[in-house]
């Protein structure tokens, strides 16, 4: 899906109408197929423009352009054809904790589902071998029957992820994939994502914490500053210089270490209470 930013500005909804843009001023074109990560510091902007472009948050000006079509100009049934053609994977996964992880994974699908069909799925999943093959992408497949509640947090965020290649779309638009995950898990996850991504000729749109990650992976990055368009250059024209002016104040975020295990982050297991 092609995608075109002119002049964009965009508050966060409880914001006051008079109060500085989240992001101002963005002007960005992505063609169909391509593949981008979006750096910058915390608080620059990234997840907004992410959110802008999923049709999830109104831009207080400018123009946006998904698909050769403008989104808010659609009528309400058109707008939502058009958001279940894309997926938003936040860096936090909407994973109910109760429920299995085949039916968390195959919830990707439900845009393109009926009503009647997506409240069968809950009960009988309809493509479990879809949702283990998204699974083994991440290294995950022997969780397919375990309960969320029950998955580390580096787990949920793969589960996360298979959602994603479990769906449709033709846009991933996916934020900070790789927070609860180690150096190894961090780069089989980028891998199968944009391999998958290019496999079927989808748009990848992914911000990240992890510079060097971003440079070894992604041909284009768009940097973020203070919410506005610091750069947007090939990933081989990216300096040293230029990601010390990005980071100026937070240097320690542009350094920042990954976490060693995504097991760190596994929940206690439940209490057993017997009563009598």
């Amino acid at each position: 899906m092609k995608i075109a930013l002119s002049g964009i500005d965009s508050r966060h909804p409880a914001a006051r109408p008079d109060s500085v843009p989240a992001i101002r001023n963005v002007s960005v074109a992505i063609k169909e197929g391509e593949q981008i990560a979006v750096i910058g510091a915390s608080g620059s902007g990234k997840t907004t423009l992410l959110h802008v472009i999923a049709c999830a948050l109104k831009p207080s000006a400018g123009h946006l352009n998904l698909g050769e079509r403008d989104p808010w100009s659609l009528p309400t049934r058109e707008l939502q054809a058009l958001r279940g053609r894309l997926f938003l994977a936040p860096q936090t996964p909407p994973l109910p904790p109760r429920q299995r992880v085949v039916t968390a994974v195959l919830a990707g699908r439900l845009p393109q589902q009926s009503f009647i069909a997506s409240v069968k799925s809950l009960f009988y999943p309809s493509d479990i071998p879809g949702a283990e093959m998204a699974l083994a992408r991440f290294d995950i497949a022997e969780k397919l029957f375990d309960r969320v509640d029950r998955l580390s947090g580096g787990e949920r965020q793969r589960v996360g992820l298979a959602r994603a290649l479990a769906s449709n779309a033709s846009l991933f638009l996916v934020d900070e994939p790789l927070s609860a995950l180690d150096p190894t898990r961090s780069k089989q996850a980028i891998a199968s994502l944009t391999e998958a991504a290019k496999e079927r000729g989808a748009t990848l749109v992914c911000t990240l914490h992890q510079v060097e990650t971003a440079l070894a992976s992604f041909p284009r990055i768009i940097g973020m500053k203070d919410g506005a368009l610091a750069f947007d250059l090939p990933a081989t024209q990216v300096t040293r210089e230029m990601l010390h002016a990005l980071y100026a104040n937070k240097l320690d975020e542009l350094n920042a270490p990954m976490p060693m295990s995504d097991e760190l982050a596994r929940p206690a297991a439940p209490a057993v209470m017997h009563c009598r």
